[in-house]
């Protein structure tokens, strides 16, 4: 059996929730990240910026702590959601969704699901398909 280590390829993005989303890009955009994807999530919007290896999913949300700490999540990137689904489900940690789920993100959608740690901090498994 693979273990976890195996199957995660790098971190994938972080996510960070707005009131302010034209505001944010700007910002992010004055700091030399580019959109290389953006879209609509029911009423919100959401997109993801890029710097050289990091990417940022800068996304509209009612629910923004708006101090520090007000990253949502950290998502690794995974090479098999199926085997890191099944894995961490193993080692006893509760998936925050019902099941994996899926986006109609980036050109054939993504494949997430995600999980708590102790401090209350989320983190998210997520497959680009």
């Amino acid at each position: 059996m693979e273990q976890l280590q195996d199957l995660v390829l790098g971190l994938q993005h972080i996510g960070i929730p707005t009131h302010r989303y034209e505001q944010t890009l700007s910002f992010y955009q004055s700091l030399g990240f580019t959109v290389i994807y953006s879209t609509m999530n029911g009423n919100d919007h959401v997109a993801f910026l890029k710097l050289k290896s990091i990417v940022m999913e800068v996304y509209e949300h009612e629910s923004v702590a708006g101090h520090s700490g007000a990253i949502d999540h950290v998502a690794l990137d995974v090479s098999d959601i199926e085997a890191v689904h099944a894995l961490v489900k193993s080692l006893g940690y509760q998936v925050l969704e019902k099941g994996i789920q899926t986006l109609p993100f980036f050109a054939n959608g993504v494949r997430y699901f995600t999980i708590e740690g102790p401090n209350a901090e989320k983190v998210e498994f997520s497959q680009y398909l």
